[in-house]
């Protein structure tokens, strides 16, 4: 059996820059991480291929590698220009990211930051523009990780029915486990969801922690294994289907100075994979 990829999120480090992130990240044992698209590129400058192999070779004298970048992609979009902009953008971002040594986007699906857009829409715009990202994911061998996050896109059964829409392969899900709680979803539900998800399952932010209210009025972050997540029953199901992707420990819980929520987390995922 290989050795399991254990990944950490390059998200909530205060104090540490990304070649700090990774110093102190593959202290603790790391051996992969998902960087964010500002990590790699500008994002305005048409030389992203040079700064995403800079990035890359500084993960490098750290002994680590990237799992996925996210993309930071908005499809929720009132205007039609700013749509279009949105999805252009999204191409050069599938054309970068291979040079960091990964082949998952890690994707959005919007968010709606101007309140313009009814949320009765929200659905048709983000079908129509992963179908119109599609020729991308082939043209540039990369494959989306679409993540369940903010109101968007935090529903399992709604994931689901979006990879049969689009009809890609290419497209599968970053599978949070903590998002879903967030949005108000209870516990078993997320059993359910990794159930149906786990064979389209690209990419993991392994996360926990406690939520009894919509959107998180009373959300609390946690290490892995400190809060009310069935942890292991998601790592039996993806263990089950062959998932051989890194599992990435993402913290929000109260103890994110020095990396110390992290070595909880990397301790977790050493005894439990």
């Amino acid at each position: 059996m290989s050795e399991p990829k254990i990944g950490v999120i390059h998200y909530n480090w205060p104090g540490y820059d990304l070649e700090g992130f990774a110093q102190r990240a593959s202290e603790i044992g790391y051996k992969y991480c998902e960087l964010q698209i500002g990590d790699i590129w500008d994002g305005e400058s048409q030389n992203g291929e040079k700064s995403a192999e800079k990035t890359c070779k500084l993960l490098e004298q750290y002994g680590m590698q990237a799992s996925a970048v996210a993309a930071g992609n908005d499809f929720i979009q009132s205007d039609p220009d700013e749509l279009k902009a949105q999805i252009e953008r999204y191409r050069y971002v599938c054309q970068i990211i291979p040079v960091t040594g990964t082949d998952i986007v890690r994707s959005d699906g919007g968010w709606n930051r101007k309140g313009d857009v009814p949320e009765e829409q929200w659905d048709g715009m983000i079908v129509e523009s992963f179908k119109r990202c599609a020729d991308y994911l082939e043209e540039f061998d990369v494959r989306v990780a679409l993540d369940n996050h903010g109101r968007s896109t935090n529903d399992g059964d709604w994931q689901l029915s979006l990879i049969e829409r689009v009809g890609s392969d290419r497209l599968g899900v970053n599978f949070d486990s903590m998002n879903y709680r967030w949005y108000g979803h209870s516990v078993e539900k997320i059993d359910h969801f990794i159930d149906i998800l786990a064979p389209h399952v690209f990419h993991t932010h392994m996360k926990d922690g406690t939520n009894d209210q919509p959107y998180g009025g009373n959300y609390k972050g946690a290490a892995l294994g400190e809060g009310e997540i069935h942890l292991d029953y998601i790592v039996e199901r993806l263990k089950s289907i062959g998932y051989d992707g890194a599992w990435t420990a993402e913290y929000e819980g109260p103890e994110p100075e020095g990396g110390i929520g992290y070595e909880k987390c990397y301790k977790w995922l050493r005894s439990h994979l």
